[in-house]
């Protein structure tokens, strides 16, 4: 079942199409990722998801039920550019916002304490938001999103100006939440955020849906000629080789696509006889950054790829 539906939308803004004729569906208890560049359209879809923009063209569909005002009070809204008030307090930040959303009392009080004492902050209870670093800003401002309890939770590139120890402490609270059975939209153009976590996905280029549906059968189908490798040696020789397609170079990993799926045996004996020390080799594996480039990479494709999986 859908808790989401987003049906044709479209936004100009002047002579810019940032958002053209956008679909896709938001399953009940997922994790869903809108994924792409940056300024590929993902933040004004959002907006018009929230109806802080209203739509050329298309709606949003709730429920069954085209999403209006109410929508606003079950959603948690983490947007792109963070609105604290910087002169407020920590605490009493958190406490405004929760007020705004119709929660109030001492449980809510207890519940921000624990918040603050996870990420670290309870030392900073009665500071100004002004007096935080951005790191701490957005963890509040992050804080502020969910501690209302909202049945959706949607947040724009959540994971900016965080450290590696706070974003993992972010995707384990995300994570909690899909437990209690919350559905969670989240934009970024860090696809291995978006691999990591998400159960579904829709990719956004040049306000384009290019590909959107489950990440499993995503990439299940674009991995079927596709070998990521680790190794020692020098692959050179795969260049311009009859069996390889491409080969692209991602640093500690390497993915290398082979023209027929039966290939895939040939490739692993190709690189046992020349010497080279493989140290992975997973066939049929393919990372959600090589899929974004094949498919944005290729503007006049772009249109005729299917869109569902």
């Amino acid at each position: 079942m859908n808790a989401l539906e987003v049906k044709n939308l479209s936004k100009s803004f002047g002579d810019l199409k940032a958002v053209n004729n956008a679909s896709f569906v938001v399953p009940e208890g997922s994790i869903f990722g809108l994924i792409g560049r940056n300024g590929a359209g993902k933040t004004t879809t959002i907006r018009m998801m929230m109806n802080i923009y209203i739509p050329d063209e298309g709606e949003v569909i709730l429920r069954g039920i085209k999403v209006g005002q109410e929508f606003k009070n079950k959603v948690g809204y983490l947007p792109e550019e963070r609105g604290l008030y910087k002169k407020m307090k920590v605490l009493e930040t958190l406490l405004y916002f929760a007020e705004l959303k119709g929660v109030t009392g001492k449980a809510v009080k207890k519940k921000a304490k624990e918040y603050l004492e996870r990420f670290d902050l309870t030392d900073r209870i009665d500071s100004k938001v002004e007096d935080l670093s951005k790191g701490n800003q957005q963890k509040i401002q992050f804080i502020s999103t969910i501690l209302h309890d909202p049945e959706f939770i949607i947040l724009d590139e959540p994971f900016s100006g965080l450290d590696p120890i706070n974003t993992n402490l972010l995707k384990e609270i995300i994570l909690e939440k899909k437990k209690e059975g919350k559905v969670i939209i989240f934009s970024t153009h860090l696809m291995d955020f978006a691999e990591k976590m998400c159960d579904h996905i829709a990719m956004i280029d040049h306000g384009n849906i290019i590909l959107n549906g489950s990440l499993s059968e995503i990439k299940q189908k674009y991995s079927q000629r596709n070998v990521s490798i680790n190794y020692e040696g020098d692959i050179s020789f795969l260049n311009g080789h009859p069996i390889v397609e491409k080969v692209a170079d991602f640093g500690n990993t390497t993915g290398i696509t082979v023209n027929d799926p039966g290939q895939i045996q040939d490739l692993l004996k190709l690189l046992v006889e020349r010497g080279v020390n493989v140290k992975r080799f997973d066939a049929h594996d393919i990372s959600l950054h090589e899929i974004f480039i094949d498919l944005a990479g290729k503007e006049e494709d772009i249109l005729e790829e299917v869109k569902n999986v």
